[in-house]
């Protein structure tokens, strides 16, 4: 009933508080039935409904900027602001992002993706409004496990100092992708704490007021001891202390009290936190008893081929039992990178840091300075944070940690925020860096027995999933010949997405298993005998690995013809793998247009 009344804000404003919980419901099942048909982030919106609807009800979008941290919990706002009719395209292509975007709408007020950025965009839209003596309100909602990320800090730090004028509204379900770790999720949960000793203390004395005689004299005994009480159940307010009032924490489902509290700080001069208790999947069981599982789902259509991770979950588990050396390390990505396993058998050997890659890289750089083998499995676009610490704290040491790069490539439906098509450009760049990519689970499995011995920084890119098995043996720093045709025609191919689509074509294939450093050995060959080569690579090509071989081709080779494919100098936003790769001429049907 009130799905087909709300398609903007105005038409929110004119339902009354007592009906808001009806509309959350409906968008609730909306949500739900969509998600599982195209697939995408369930858990995180389920717990954020309430919130967003209450946001929208006491600011004004988009003269007021709403900041999404991450972005992954945003389907509401999208309902809301406008796109209602078009929310049964989400993350199709050419349908709504499953996160905001600037282009798409003018109630998207940043363009997000990554975790933790939310604060410091707020920074900014706050300054940039007092510059020009605007008056509108900032506000930014987190998570708490985006605020295990250093970045939420920093920001933090700056709002407090400055006394900027925003307001912080933090979304506590005690999870990020997996359950939240460190000395602020406990925080946090003592901060929960709190609320429960608030309702206790309420109901006891409301029980206790109502004895005969005696209950008034109890009741001013308790009031007497209420600050030993408190002060052994409640901790200091860290965010006070950075300057920044602290108000919570709040039921994060119940409208009515979420529209009052934003009401009242509407106004405030300084900034403040809002601190909501949620419950990620709320109003599904199945999500809110496994979070984790429902965080993303993969829709209707089934997923092809074979999980990269289930070799890394098979694998390094037996790595770490025969060398006691291997630690394993993630940030609040176990499920996804294949750790769970690991974290199981050798707890004391796992570490996960929260949303903090940029740490995650430096202390693997130091667990390597102090003797181990370091194995940071990550995704692709959530390793690009950590590009300085890379650089300058394992490879300036040429320390041998292990990074195991998964969803490398176009990464189809959650858009140009997550794609990890710039990990060849940016790691091959790094002088020392050895950077490898299996064409299946088998070659990954050599490469991560091989990797034991390897004294310098190590990166190891792969995607999702692969469907063909090759089982050919993996031998280091070198490429192998995997078809030979009756002609000229040889395509260099790296990584498994690649190969399988060269091998469909009438020409040589060579899989370049170890992308950095060239093997030159191999490259010499091919070009001395007159050939014409295509690289392929599901990467950006600036910076790429075809660029790499076309440079060193035309200084020593320069008769030799060399074609590059890969992604154009453009953001890639397909919401589709196999567009993408279409998109950019990394098919067969492509290649053999190439071989006319």
């Amino acid at each position: 009933m009130y799905w087909e009344k709300v398609n903007s804000v105005g038409d929110l404003k004119k339902l009354k508080i007592s009906e808001l919980e009806a509309y959350a419901a409906e968008i609730r099942e909306k949500i739900i039935s969509t998600v599982k048909l195209n697939g995408g982030h369930l858990s995180s919106n389920l717990g954020s409904i309430e919130l967003t609807i209450g946001l929208h009800y006491v600011f004004d979008s988009p003269e007021d900027k709403i900041i999404f941290d991450v972005g992954h919990q945003a389907y509401t706002h999208k309902i809301i602001t406008g796109r209602r009719d078009l929310f049964g395209t989400i993350r199709t292509n050419g349908g709504l992002s499953g996160f905001p975007r600037m282009s798409e709408s003018e109630h998207d007020a940043f363009t997000v993706g990554h975790s933790s950025t939310s604060l410091s965009v707020a920074v900014g839209l706050a300054r940039a409004r007092d510059l020009k003596g605007e008056k509108h309100h900032v506000v930014a909602l987190i998570g708490d496990g985006a605020l295990t990320g250093g970045l939420s800090f920093e920001a933090i730090n700056d709002i407090g100092e400055n006394n900027e004028r925003v307001i912080i509204v933090l979304n506590d379900n005690t999870m990020s992708i997996s359950g939240n770790v460190g000395a602020l999720s406990k925080y946090l949960a003592r901060l929960r704490l709190s609320k429960r000793y608030s309702r206790i203390k309420k109901d006891i004395k409301k029980g206790v007021s109502a004895l005969p005689f005696f209950g008034d004299k109890i009741v001013r005994a308790l009031d007497r001891t209420k600050e030993s009480v408190k002060s052994a159940m409640l901790v200091n307010k860290m965010f006070e202390n950075y300057g920044i009032k602290y108000l919570g924490p709040f039921d994060g489902h119940n409208i009515g009290e979420i529209v009052d509290i934003l009401r009242q700080v509407k106004n405030e001069a300084r900034p403040v936190l809002l601190h909501f208790i949620t419950s990620k999947g709320k109003g599904l069981t199945e999500a809110e008893t496994d979070p984790t599982r429902y965080h993303g789902i993969g829709g209707a259509r089934p997923r092809r081929g074979v999980d990269f991770s289930r070799t890394v979950s098979e694998c390094l588990p037996e790595l770490a039992e025969r060398d006691k050396r291997v630690v394993a390390v993630t940030a609040a990505m176990a499920e996804g990178t294949g750790l769970t396993a690991f974290a199981a058998r050798f707890p004391e050997r796992y570490h996960d840091v929260g949303i903090a890659e940029e740490h995650a890289v430096t202390m693997c750089a130091g667990l390597a300075a102090g003797g181990f083998k370091p194995y940071f499995a990550v995704y692709s676009t959530f390793l690009q944070r950590a590009f300085d610490e890379i650089l300058h704290d394992v490879c300036i040491n040429s320390l041998p940690v292990t990074f195991l790069i998964d969803r490398a490539g176009a990464c189809g439906a959650d858009g140009v925020t997550h794609q990890g098509v710039f990990d060849l450009g940016y790691l091959g760049m790094l002088p020392g860096m050895t950077v490898c990519a299996p064409k299946d689970g088998y070659e990954l499995k050599e490469m991560l027995e091989w990797s034991l011995s390897v004294g310098t920084p190590l990166a190891i890119r792969y995607p999702r999933s692969y469907e063909t098995e090759y089982r050919t043996p993996f031998v280091p720093y070198s490429w192998e010949t995997l078809k030979r045709a009756d002609n000229r025609n040889y395509v260099l191919a790296a990584g498994n997405r690649m190969l399988d689509e060269a091998m469909r074509c009438d020409v040589n294939v060579i899989n370049v298993r170890t992308v950095k450093p060239l093997d030159l050995k191999t490259l010499d060959s091919v070009a001395a005998s007159g050939a014409r080569i295509i690289t392929m690579e599901d990467n950006m090509l600036c910076g790429g690995f075809g660029r790499e071989v076309l440079a060193y081709v035309n200084s020593a080779h320069k008769d030799c013809e060399v074609i590059n494919l890969g992604y154009p100098d453009r953001f890639v936003e397909s919401a589709d793998v196999d567009c993408s790769l279409k998109e950019a001429g990394l098919t067969a049907e492509n290649l053999r247009k190439l071989f006319k």
